[in-house]
């Protein structure tokens, strides 16, 4: 059996809630990660047949029972991951009841997944039904986003509409827009219930004055989904309070997408 700690999706979660935290998306333990893991991969690190303990969910996942996921843990710090995985993240089975996970390793401390892992899995539901080949869930606090949420009007198309304006590649990497919400109270099924509806037709969602949730086949299309909204929203901090003398157009959008070839929503332009 190889070390788990070698395992690519072990590596792979270390070095993002770090870069995550650096980058000052994930502060304390803000933020929470959920990554769709393929069985016979996690076999050659793990005995699947062993369960260390399991744990009650709080609504039914019996959608993705057998599914194995890591998550990060709640009240867990992202800067601590990369220097001790084992109790800051652990790697679950969902039970054939879909009521419970099974606890494979990780949470070495007696601890369990976030709190956000039932929204979190009620996303993955939604996003692969769209997309099969789903396998992140990533959610996180940052910044320039955040403010933006405070002078900024919470609708889903002049949200989008305001960001694609902000940098030319922006139309490109999210053409689908962002869903948005109004604040919610966090850590509950009913949060969870309307990210995932959004989830049907966005792979980022807004949580009013709280953060974003960002979805995608891979680390990297997650992180890179937010990073792009993140910078787009600094830019947007920037200039907000200052005269506009220029602007990329709606005609340059429709250009820009029609170049690159992404399906674009098409009644968030002004046309």
């Amino acid at each position: 059996m190889k070390d788990i700690l070698t395992a690519p999706f072990v590596v792979e979660m270390e070095k993002t809630t770090a870069n995550m935290y650096r980058l000052g998306w994930d502060e304390r333990n803000g933020g929470n990660i959920s990554y769709l893991l393929d069985e016979k991969e996690v076999g050659e690190y793990l005995d699947l047949t062993k369960v260390i303990r399991t744990i009650p969910l709080g609504f039914d996942a019996t959608k993705l029972k057998g599914k194995i996921f890591i998550v990060t843990g709640t009240g867990k710090y992202f800067k601590n991951v990369e220097f001790d995985p084992e109790t800051n993240l652990g790697i679950l089975r969902i039970a054939d009841d879909g009521q419970n996970v099974e606890l494979l390793w990780g949470y070495k401390d007696g601890g369990k997944f976030t709190s956000e892992l039932p929204a979190h899995l009620m996303s993955h539901i939604s996003r692969l039904s769209v997309d099969p080949t789903n396998r992140i869930v990533m959610h996180c606090h940052p910044t320039y986003t955040l403010a933006m949420n405070y002078v900024h009007e919470l609708d889903e198309k002049k949200f989008t509409h305001t960001l694609w304006e902000m940098c030319t590649e922006c139309i490109v990497v999210f053409p689908d827009g962002i869903g948005v919400l109004p604040w919610m109270l966090c850590g509950t099924n009913t949060i969870g219930e309307a990210t995932a509806e959004k989830m049907k037709e966005f792979r980022l969602v807004v949580w009013g004055m709280h953060g974003i949730y960002g979805v995608g086949k891979t680390m990297d299309e997650a992180f890179g989904l937010i990073e792009t909204v993140e910078k787009a929203a600094q830019i947007y901090m920037l200039t907000c309070n200052r005269p506009r003398i220029n602007t990329i157009t709606d005609s340059q959008l429709v250009e820009l997408a029609e170049h690159f070839g992404v399906n674009y929503r098409k009644d968030f332009l002004d046309l």
